[in-house]
């Protein structure tokens, strides 16, 4: 199994106002130990694919796959979905990378409110990600899978039973998202195991999580307090879920993705280490 990570471990969500260079991002991701990244917001790392491999292979390090946040709850917005996709695409294939991976906009919709989408919104979210997955098949050869994610449209293990009954698209199945609101992810694995096509690891942690299930906290206060923490810390038995993805023999990406707080007192490459030397001995 290779372990990978993400720049969102180092708070880079958006590539107009990153916190780190990319140079930076991929010295401290490989210093730290991994084998792999993803891609990152689209213009972060470099977009021209040999400039992209040089910087990939001068650290050792492979391209996972690739994360991509689409608003879906606007039912206009496939066509701009299908661009964007086919961008991404061009440049995942042009690496030799099959595995672009797409959540919804949480941002979208009010504060520290669950995104709940119609009928008409889902059914339009549904077409969108048929279409997208049409593409890029029939174009790249690449593989695309779905993130369920906090505050979005599909979080609750309801609305992530629903779009695998009405979609034939895999998951990438977060640990620490679906640990958010109290759900089991080792008994959701088990459940959905032959539609999971790659995986994010991430934990939970349980005093923070329950003061924002108390009430005491909203939302977006919980990851501001720090919610998702460190591997070795939290609610999630990580390594059980290893044991579950070495026993069966996983073959799909294995990305940290550590949600950076700055209260935290240490740095994202501090984390990044810990993390890692967590997980080794697992693998």
């Amino acid at each position: 199994m290779l372990l990978s990570n993400a720049p969102c471990s180092w708070g880079v969500f958006y590539p107009d106002t990153p916190r780190v260079s990319a140079e930076q991002y991929l010295d401290e991701v490989a210093a730290a130990g991994f084998q792999g990244t993803e891609l990152g917001p689209y213009g972060f790392l470099p977009t021209d694919p040999a400039a992209l491999q040089d910087a990939l292979a001068e650290r050792g390090l492979s391209l996972a796959g690739a994360v991509h946040v689409h608003t879906f709850s606007n039912p206009a917005g496939g066509p701009q979905l299908l661009a964007d996709v086919e961008k991404i695409g061009r440049l995942l294939h042009a690496l030799g990378t099959h595995q672009l991976v797409l959540m919804d906009e949480g941002n979208a919709y009010p504060p520290d409110a669950a995104g709940r989408l119609d009928d008409a919104q889902w059914r339009a979210m549904t077409v969108m990600l048929r279409d997208a997955q049409a593409l890029l098949d029939r174009q790249f050869g690449i593989t695309l899978t779905f993130h369920p994610h906090v505050a979005t449209a599909v979080e609750l293990e309801t609305q992530i039973d629903r779009l695998l009954q009405e979609t034939d698209i895999d998951l990438c199945f977060d640990t620490g998202h679906h640990a958010f609101w109290n759900q089991d992810p080792l008994g959701y694995m088990e459940k959905v195991w032959d539609r999971i096509g790659y995986m994010h690891l991430k934990n939970v942690d349980a005093a923070v999580r329950q003061r924002m299930l108390d009430g005491n906290l909203g939302v977006r206060e919980a990851f501001e307090a720090g919610i998702m923490c460190p591997l070795p810390d939290g609610v999630v038995d990580i390594a059980a879920a290893m044991r579950m993805l070495k026993d069966r023999g996983f073959s799909g990406p294995v990305v940290v993705e550590q949600d950076y707080f700055e209260a935290s007192g240490e740095s994202p490459a501090a984390l990044a280490r810990r993390n890692a030397e967590f997980l080794k001995p697992l693998l």
